[in-house]
């Protein structure tokens, strides 16, 4: 949509990166039907490019990556495919256990988790423990997440605390509910990516991406997206005007 494809990667100015990024991994299916694949099958590559392209961000310098796993909206879906990416979930879960060991990332889960089976449950927490210690970029992988019912998640929380007499209605702000939230130590998301011509927030960070730029890509889908398409998108931000209401 925005710019024409490089043939090949190159560095990033480390002013072009964002600080705070979020993708909406989107084309999946589109992918693999255009292919005559069954849905399941661009999951598949789409789960690779996944892992990809998150150590690559780690690479250029992003701090914190929030990446759109699986909605609350995503269990309308058929039965098979959902399941088809539960089992993905499991795999990937397994072997980034191993396999982002070398790597300086810590991974956190954001999201209701009360739906989900109890081994993956079991798997988040051990992928959360095993890279706690980590000082590098901070992965969120939003599962089973919606930012409306993250919000109402941490409206819910600072109602309790009203109930049980430790704050008062009046002493809630936008940082009391930014406390509340999945995200609560992070800063504001700076740049939301979707490739794949949807040109919508679909319920992602509703809250963090108050003042985020967007690049929306029309001209590739999640499957394909490669290093060469991050680094263009960092150039489209890079270029915006952020004047957060200012002048």
């Amino acid at each position: 949509m925005f710019f024409k494809k490089k043939k090949e990667p190159v560095e990033v100015p480390l002013r072009l990166v964002p600080r705070n990024l979020g993708i909406i991994m989107d084309g999946n299916g589109r992918w693999a039907k255009k292919r005559g694949l069954p849905r399941q099958a661009g999951h598949v590559t789409g789960a690779q490019v996944f892992r990809k392209i998150t150590k690559y961000c780690e690479k250029c310098g992003v701090e914190y990556l929030t990446v759109y796993a699986f909605s609350t909206e995503n269990w309308k879906r058929p039965q098979e495919e959902v399941d088809a990416i539960m089992d993905l979930l499991r795999q990937y879960l397994k072997e980034s256990l191993a396999d982002f060991q070398q790597e300086n990332i810590r991974t956190r889960f954001i999201g209701d988790r009360t739906p989900l089976a109890e081994d993956i449950r079991q798997l988040m927490r051990e992928a959360e423990e095993t890279t706690a210690h980590k000082t590098g970029m901070t992965l969120n992988i939003a599962l089973n997440y919606g930012g409306q019912q993250e919000l109402t998640a941490a409206a819910r929380v600072l109602a309790h605390r009203v109930s049980a007499g430790e704050i008062s209605p009046e002493d809630i702000d936008e940082k009391m509910l930014e406390a509340a939230l999945y995200t609560e130590d992070q800063p504001p998301v700076d740049l939301i990516l979707r490739p794949s011509g949807e040109y919508r927030l679909s319920n992602f960070l509703v809250w963090q991406s108050a003042y985020a730029e967007f690049v929306f890509m029309d001209d590739i889908l999640w499957p394909d997206f490669k290093e060469s398409d991050l680094e263009r998108a960092f150039e489209e931000f890079a270029r915006r005007n952020r004047r957060f209401g200012g002048v």
